[in-house]
């Protein structure tokens, strides 16, 4: 069920953001001075195709994800996915330092028996050794990893149904967190010993992945979106979902909506991030974190970065990693320059293509 035997690198592989409202799909190339997009897409989903990050219609991916395809170039062959919700833990175990690889893999499937609430033949599980640990010389942190089976499988079938072959199966906050590598030269003042909370502001779910010091250390995942954004534009004044989905992209909403609806869904959010803040200053005994970067779909919602900076009292921006170490030819790059933040998720898991792996 598990090997920690390290491989060859992997031929690059796309990044596939399958999220409850669209489908997100990056490929990257590695450079001399950081990373290029070879091909980017984005496809719409209906409502329902996919609710709290469970596949429901299964058909209606697998067209999306031939649109996608369709959309990046011929060579590309391999998919990254993700997965998120309650079906996935992620817990860090304390292990002996002298077990060697295949002793360490028996111990985890003992640990993995006590600790997965499911049937260890419903799960697929992972883990990474990650380094020692800080109390104790003699002891690793490993990271290990479960998921639903049913879970994973809808996932490698979507890559597939795009003719994509399946490569790794990644859990989405630390796919957020990976990201951090294309951004971290906007990052002012420098990056070093510096926490960064990286939040995903998807449709129906916030994922938030804090950085310290260059490493993914906490993730965390909140129901609450652009979602809804959207249902107290329609329930306010009268719309139809559609068309609340449409003012709210186009700005065609009344003048008062300000006060009226986005200053109560501001309020929302930022008592969401708040208390995870919170959380992680908590468990982690720091102090504070130093920056605060959004992205996904609902990122660019007028005045939210400020309100952040203003309420938090912590440097807020919006994604770019055109600021950072990403590049693209023009014509690309004049087409990401504004969609870009949505594509965070989808960038951490092509990075995936230059890192060492094991399955």
């Amino acid at each position: 069920m598990l090997s920690n035997l390290f491989k060859p690198r992997l031929p690059r592989m796309v990044g596939v953001d399958i999220g409850s409202r669209e489908v997100k799909a990056i490929l990257l190339a590695e450079t001399p001075n950081g990373y290029r997009v070879d091909g980017a897409a984005r496809v719409p989903l209906p409502r329902g195709a996919v609710v709290d990050r469970e596949i429901k219609d299964p058909m209606v991916v697998a067209h999306a994800m031939g649109q996608i395809k369709a959309q990046l170039p011929k060579d590309a062959r391999f998919g990254a996915a993700s997965v998120s919700g309650s079906t996935v833990m992620t817990k860090v175990i304390f292990m002996d330092a002298a077990l060697s690889d295949e002793e360490l893999e028996a111990q985890i499937e003992i640990e993995a028996d006590n600790l997965i609430p499911y049937p260890l033949e419903d799960v697929n599980i992972d883990f990474q050794t990650l380094k020692v640990n800080d109390r104790d010389a003699g002891k690793v942190d490993v990271l290990l990893a479960a998921c639903r089976s049913d879970n994973v499988d809808a996932r490698v079938e979507a890559l597939e149904a795009a003719g994509l072959e399946s490569k790794v199966i990644d859990v989405e906050g630390y796919a957020l967190g990976r990201s951090y590598k294309l951004i971290a030269e906007q990052i002012i003042g420098g990056t070093a010993g510096k926490v960064v909370a990286l939040v995903d502001l998807g449709a129906s779910m916030t994922t938030f992945a804090v950085v310290d010091d260059g490493e993914t250390v906490f993730i965390r995942e909140q129901a609450f979106g652009g979602e809804q954004f959207t249902q107290s534009i329609l329930s306010y004044y009268g719309m139809s979902y559609e068309e609340a989905e449409a003012a709210k992209v186009n700005g065609e909403l009344p003048r008062n909506y300000v006060f009226e609806v986005l200053a109560p869904f501001q309020t929302q959010l930022l008592q969401q991030i708040r208390r995870t803040l919170q959380i992680y200053c908590n468990a982690s005994g720091k102090e504070k974190v130093h920056h605060l970067i959004l992205s996904g779909g609902s990122a660019g919602i007028e005045g939210l970065a400020d309100m952040l900076t203003n309420e938090l009292g912590i440097p807020t921006a919006i994604a770019n990693p055109f600021e950072g170490n990403l590049t693209a030819n023009d014509g690309l790059a004049n087409r990401l320059q504004e969609e870009i933040p949505r594509y965070m998720v989808a960038c951490g898991l092509a990075l995936r293509s230059f890192e060492p792996w094991h399955t």
